[in-house]
């Protein structure tokens, strides 16, 4: 075994110490946003609230998951977030997979509409008066179907596709397999890991996303969690500053935007994880041989 240089040595505990810098400025915010979550109104308005929570309080999180309507809420958005992912998901796999056959004719053409909408839109007005006239309004489509396609994420699974090596759909094609049975039985299995970081984009974009459903629903039934603690924030800031509100409310203006920040984050944060292996795994090792 060589024995490291004494520069390499330099070079790992500066690098350590560098990474280690950036770890701690990265999760600082966190760790005070979780504190003043959990901290007393006092401590928070007087900047005395760091790394670890005081006057540890649960007000607002007791009014927060008591409200029958905060679960309502949550309901929708993981509603809304499963069924609008798997429509992005669907469409972008499709379009992203025949955008990557060079043979196609007209593969241009559709590269250059997809990239086209990325700096033209129709309009706030024109898109509402869209989904209004088809009818999607206060329903899950009016979320799903307007934002089905990142453009972004299309090019990004259409390199990764271009880069599959095609001996692979050959044999596919010459076992009889058709176009739809290439893509789900070979490319799919092996796209894993750029199949789950789409799957988590989606997700985290869908699952913060607000304005389209304050935008397209009526009833405060059908909002979804975000739009909820958006309110609530607002409320209770308002009532805050104006001077009107009791000792309670006077707590939830406080640290409402930490709660609301956790209450938000945290599914996505306990889903990270499990989808995080795909990123680093090796789909494509071993699958060509010689």
């Amino acid at each position: 075994m060589v024995k490291p240089s004494r520069s390499y040595r330099v070079f790992q505990g500066v690098n350590g110490v560098i990474l280690t810098l950036v770890v701690v400025v990265t999760l600082y915010p966190f760790v005070n946003i979780i504190a003043r979550s959990f901290s007393g109104e006092r401590e928070i308005r007087a900047g005395e609230v760091t790394l670890w929570p005081k006057g540890f309080n649960l007000t607002t999180y007791k009014i927060v998951l008591q409200d029958s309507m905060f679960w309502r809420n949550y309901g929708n958005t993981v509603l809304y977030t499963v069924v609008a992912t798997a429509v992005a998901m669907g469409l972008t796999t499709c379009y992203a997979y025949v955008l990557s056959k060079k043979h196609l004719k007209g593969r241009t053409a559709l590269v250059g509409i997809a990239v086209f909408t990325m700096f033209f839109t129709g309009g706030l007005i024109p898109n509402y008066v869209l989904i209004t006239s088809l009818g999607l309004k206060n329903s899950v489509w009016a979320i799903a179907l307007p934002n089905a396609i990142s453009v972004f994420n299309l090019l990004v699974m259409k390199a990764f596709f271009e880069n599959l090596p095609t001996e692979l759909e050959e044999a596919a094609q010459i076992d009889g397999l058709s176009t739809y049975g290439i893509l789900l039985r070979i490319v799919l299995p092996l796209s894993k890991a750029v199949v789950a970081t789409m799957v988590l984009f989606y997700s985290v974009s869908f699952w913060n996303s607000w304005f389209s459903a304050f935008l397209y629903m009526d009833s405060s039934d059908l909002m979804p969690v975000t739009v909820y603690l958006r309110n609530l924030i607002q409320g209770a800031t308002g009532g805050s500053n104006a001077g009107a509100g009791t000792e309670q409310l006077s707590q939830v203006g406080a640290n409402i935007q930490a709660v609301a920040i956790i209450l938000t984050a945290l599914p996505i944060v306990c889903v990270y994880p499990f989808v995080q292996r795909y990123f680093v795994s090796g789909v494509m090792l071993g699958a060509v041989k010689g």
